[in-house]
């Protein structure tokens, strides 16, 4: 059983070592941008159909 369960430790964090090791510092920049490109793109389209919710009930 022990045995069984070092395997799967093992398993696991060599396959976590692998992928950290293939990371790269622009790939992590990159994914950093385009999050907050996503949110402020987000929230500004929240903010557009807000305001047109409001017009359209004034007229």
């Amino acid at each position: 059983m022990e045995a069984n369960i070092s395997l799967k430790v093992g398993t696991a964090t060599g396959t976590l070592l692998s992928i950290f090791g293939n990371l790269f510092y622009e790939d992590i920049l990159r994914t950093i941008i385009l999050a907050v490109v996503g949110v402020t793109v987000s929230f500004m389209v929240s903010l557009l159909l807000k305001w047109r919710i409001k017009f359209k009930k004034k007229h």
